[in-house]
């Protein structure tokens, strides 16, 4: 089994989107594939509990009928900044229990690829002590994926997480285009100059979709996807 950590240059960059197609995708090739999303705010209460729109994406299309609260352990109904729902709610945020669950997922469905998506940035604080969501891929040695939402000041914004991920050893494997702002100008030249700039693989670019499904964005970044999962060996490839 291997998993990927899927990060973004900010809140709503499109990893749920990036990460849906991937799960989507790599099913329809016969690997079986787990998503979760560790931390999450932003969510509706349900029967079940916090319902995520997030975690119920990537909950649709991982294998093992799992529910959006089965694949997102620690979710905070306001959306603001995890570690102040945290506080607000007198409530912590445990990198171990976030592991100790994930590894209960992987043992109950045995995926041969995990997608673990991250929250906001790279550097999102999960408590005042220092403590980030990087700390889950850096302690588990995941490689990690970039996804770029292409706006004005995303230039800035990529190039300064790719330096934050390979100054805390990560193994920065790919990038994705994802164009959000439909009015964008220089589109193209933002996505050449990044090409440069990052030294590592563009994964794929997904224009802005009418229709932002996992489906249709799976169909820009199938190529990409499939040599970067193809070059780790996976069981079946």
């Amino acid at each position: 089994m291997t998993t990927y950590f899927i990060s973004g240059t900010d809140t709503d960059a499109g990893k749920s989107l990036i990460t849906a197609a991937c799960l989507y995708g790599l099913n329809q090739q016969g690997v079986r594939t787990l998503g979760y999303k560790p931390v999450a705010a932003g969510a509706s209460q349900s029967a079940d509990g916090l319902i995520n729109e997030d975690a119920k994406l990537l909950a649709r299309y991982s294998v093992g009928q799992l529910s959006a609260v089965e694949i997102n352990p620690i979710c905070f109904e306001p959306a603001i900044a995890p570690h102040i729902a945290a506080q607000k709610t007198g409530q912590s945020i445990d990198s171990a229990k976030i592991l100790k669950h994930f590894s209960a997922l992987n043992s109950k469905v045995q995926p041969d690829v995990s997608l673990v998506e991250g929250a906001g940035g790279w550097k999102v604080p999960l408590d005042l002590a220092g403590h980030t969501l990087a700390d889950l891929p850096k302690q588990e040695r995941w490689p990690v994926v970039l996804v770029v939402g292409m706006k004005l000041g995303c230039l800035n914004h990529a190039l300064l997480t790719a330096d934050a991920m390979i100054s805390d050893g990560l193994g920065l494997v790919g990038w994705v285009a994802n164009c959000i702002d439909p009015d964008m100008e220089e589109v193209e030249a933002n996505i050449d100059s990044l090409r440069s700039l990052l030294a590592i693989p563009c994964i794929g670019v997904v224009p802005h979709l009418s229709e932002a499904t996992a489906e249709n964005a799976w169909n820009h970044i199938q190529p990409g996807v499939t040599e970067l999962v193809q070059r780790y060996k996976l069981k079946g490839w």
